[in-house]
């Protein structure tokens, strides 16, 4: 993995990618991934990335991934 990860920054610096870009990438990448794993879930996602809640909550709007369809509220009977 180290040698993949290794390849990309040389892919990256040769296309003369930013380091702001590159880490807001692979941090938007990471994020939904995660958030992927979790079945959307905010809460299990923040705990798998060892960060709080809340946290989560203001990357995902400052990153724009947010545009997931909402989840539908339970009608109470």
């Amino acid at each position: 993995m180290k040698d993949q990860l290794e390849a990309l920054v040389t892919q990256m610096v040769e296309h003369d990618i930013g380091y702001e870009d590159a880490v807001c990438e692979f941090e938007k990448r990471f994020i939904r991934k995660i958030l992927e794993k979790s079945g959307g879930n905010q809460s299990k996602a923040a705990k798998t990335l060892g960060i709080h809640r809340n946290t989560l909550s203001r990357k995902i709007e400052d990153l724009r991934l947010d545009r997931q369809p909402k989840r539908r509220k339970r009608v109470r009977r």
